[in-house]
């Protein structure tokens, strides 16, 4: 059976291009590339055109996530093992593969309105065109294990737990529920995908109502001196820290959160495990974080 790579972009819908660029390029450490003034950026972390699409948008909120695939052969099977679930795929324009810089895609959306884009062939900048970060020692930890991840909150998280695991595939590297808040506890499954990032995507039942389709987005750096270097220029930006920095039990990502300009957060870390397969054991655990991730003390 055919099944999802990695998750190779981000697709995000918001409302100040001009703020995202400032986070995603000074504070940490994107390059811009191709744009469309007011309409349209692309994010670079790597060799790739683009792992970031920002899209103006009201929403301020995730629009797609585009998972890859290896070869034009495996996208077909994948397509037409999701059809054969009664999953309703629809093939993407040569406009929209073109807008998102790979060879063939198609696409479905699940029940919270996040479109689900299924691609092979993403396109390599020129090599003269290398990345080039402004403020990062390192580099951003892409490749084969894709841009990092998103958690999900889904309207019922069990619904969003079976469409990741049933329909998408994606494999269950453990679960946690923890405590968020005196009496509320937060539960969380992660997903990882064939080249084994410890999660490219979790579902996260939250006790509360919550404004957007994602908790927040990942991005992961080689080097552990860019998670404090870019912490340091959160704060000297005066940006909103949403948990200061912490270590998580389950996959190993030392890391903070950050409030994004679209309200979501978004998460630098460093250190984060790789899963094999053939050994790897599923667990549950009590606790979101062993150390760190307090929030700020109003």
């Amino acid at each position: 059976m055919a099944s999802i790579s990695t998750l190779g972009y981000m697709v995000l819908g918001v409302r100040d291009l001009n703020a995202w660029e400032r986070f995603a390029v000074d504070v940490i450490g994107m390059q811009a590339g191709r744009r469309i003034p007011g309409r349209f950026l692309a994010l670079r972390m790597d060799e790739r055109e683009q792992r970031l699409v920002l899209e103006a948008s009201g929403e301020d909120d995730m629009l797609a996530a585009g998972w890859e695939f290896d070869t034009e052969e495996a996208l077909d099977e994948y397509v037409a093992q999701l059809r054969g679930r009664g999953v309703d795929v629809a093939a993407g324009s040569g406009e929209l593969a073109e807008a998102r810089r790979v060879e063939r895609l198609f696409a479905c959306v699940d029940g919270d309105g996040l479109r689900h884009e299924f691609y092979f062939g993403a396109r390599r900048a020129a090599m003269s065109d290398a990345f080039r970060s402004g403020v990062l020692k390192g580099a951003f930890n892409t490749g084969r294990l894709g841009v990092g991840h998103f958690v999900a909150v889904g309207k019922d998280g069990g619904e969003a737990q079976a469409f990741y695991r049933q329909v998408l595939g994606v494999r269950v590297s453990d679960y946690i529920r923890g405590e968020v808040a005196p009496g509320a506890t937060m539960e969380v499954a992660f997903f990882h995908a064939g080249t084994g990032r410890h999660h490219s995507v979790a579902t996260a039942q939250i006790p509360f109502p919550f404004p957007k389709r994602i908790h927040h987005i990942m991005v992961e750096a080689t080097d552990m001196n860019d998670v404090g270097l870019a912490y340091d220029r959160c704060i000297a930006a005066g940006l909103p820290i949403e948990m200061g920095l912490g270590h998580h039990p389950n996959d190993q990502m030392f890391s903070f959160y950050v409030k994004t300009p679209s309200g979501f957060a978004l998460e630098f870390g460093f250190g984060g495990i790789v899963v094999d397969d053939a050994t790897w054991e599923v667990k549950r655990y009590s606790q979101l974080s062993d150390w760190g991730h307090r929030h700020p003390v109003a």
